[in-house]
């Protein structure tokens, strides 16, 4: 019933007469009842795609809107009962309010966006200039800001980090040597104290042996402490301590690539003519060429003041680590086992009880 209802409603043509309505007095009535059922058994029009599409998917059988010239339905008051219909004034408010929400949400919106366009046209902006200004220098073309003393530095810590890897690298190796030669001594005592055990003609020469191998075993685990402690101090030096004032001289070469770039621009615009334009375009670039210069000068000094710190903090840290390593290995191959653990009780090392690195039998499950 609804189906049929709704397609005779939307198939058949729709009269206009002169006063816009679309039917006679007599037809209302028995129209707004076919379009109550239809309204209470038809589909439901807030579904955009039968609204937008029709019925399937189609247009087919949907009346254009630009068609209809007056009201083609009567609101039936009676049908209404006890439900309100909001009056002119609270229609109005009501509208006015959502206008207004609706214009404080698209301001907020396009300032956003405007925003976010100011930021990358500034980011734009100052990787062109940088850009421009790399080139420049790197083609001879372009002038830029030379501290010969501080940059002699820069270079100086650069190598130093260098040499100091290689003196890291070198270290772990011989570290991992060590250890495997120290498990093979292990080994090899306990294979010479089952030896004497069950070999009664050699039972004490396997017996010296293993007691030899034993004690070089202890040794090597105390010689391994103190190579460790060596290791992980000059690690700490090396990608912590240099590389916190490396990122500095990162942060201060860009900045003096910056510095350079608004220079050059500033000078240019100072050489091009002197009309409105120009100058309000000159002030601009004033104001951003000192901004960037006092970054530049700050990040110089940090850079310096780190510096002057961290060749302080090498040298006493190397001092006592190259003496921690001169004097435990030479007790370790000298043989002489007290004078080695004094040398971890005076750099306060202390050594992990046997089976400490093993992972616990909680961990392992």
């Amino acid at each position: 019933m609804a189906d049929s209802m709704m397609s005779k409603a939307a198939t058949m043509e729709i009269p206009i007469n002169s006063n816009g309505d679309s039917r006679t007095l007599a037809e209302d009535d028995s129209l707004e009842q076919d379009l109550q059922q239809v309204m209470v058994s038809g589909p439901n029009l807030n579904e955009t795609s039968i609204v937008s599409g029709g019925y399937g998917g189609t247009t087919e059988g949907i009346i254009p809107t630009s068609s209809i010239k007056g009201p083609a339905i009567r609101l039936n008051t009676n049908f209404l009962g006890n439900r309100c219909i909001p009056n002119e004034g609270q229609g109005s408010n009501m509208h006015h309010t959502n206008s207004s929400s609706s214009m404080t949400a698209d301001e907020a919106s396009r300032g956003i966006a405007v925003e976010k366009f100011d930021i990358m046209k500034k980011w734009g902006l100052n990787t062109y200039k940088c850009t421009k200004q790399m080139i420049s220098e790197r083609f001879g073309r372009g002038s830029r800001t030379v501290d010969l003393e501080l940059e002699a530095q820069i270079d100086v810590l650069r190598e130093t980090r260098r040499k100091y890897e290689n003196v890291l690298r070198l270290a772990r190796a011989l570290t991992n040597h060590f250890y495997s030669m120290v498990q093979t001594q292990n080994a090899l005592g306990d294979t010479f104290a089952d030896l004497s055990q069950k070999s009664p003609e050699l039972r004490d020469e396997f017996g010296y042996n293993a007691e030899t191998q034993k004690l070089l075993c202890k040794n090597g685990e105390t010689l391994l402490g103190a190579i460790n402690f060596f290791v992980s101090s000059i690690n700490t030096l090396v990608n912590k301590t240099m590389e916190d004032t490396l990122m500095t001289i990162k942060m201060y070469e860009n900045a003096r690539l910056e510095y350079d770039a608004y220079r050059a621009d500033l000078e240019e615009l100072n050489m091009g003519p002197r009309d409105a334009v120009t100058m309000a375009r000159i002030e601009a670039a004033q104001q951003q060429y000192q901004i960037q210069k006092d970054k530049y000068e700050r990040l110089r000094s940090d850079v310096t003041i780190k510096l002057k710190f961290l060749e302080e903090n090498k040298v006493k840290v190397m001092h006592k680590q190259l003496l921690l390593f001169h004097n435990a290995i030479s007790a370790y191959f000298a043989g002489n086992q007290q004078q080695l653990e004094q040398t971890l009780k005076q750099f306060n090392i202390k050594l992990k009880p046997p089976g400490a690195d093993k992972p616990s039998w909680l961990e392992e499950q």
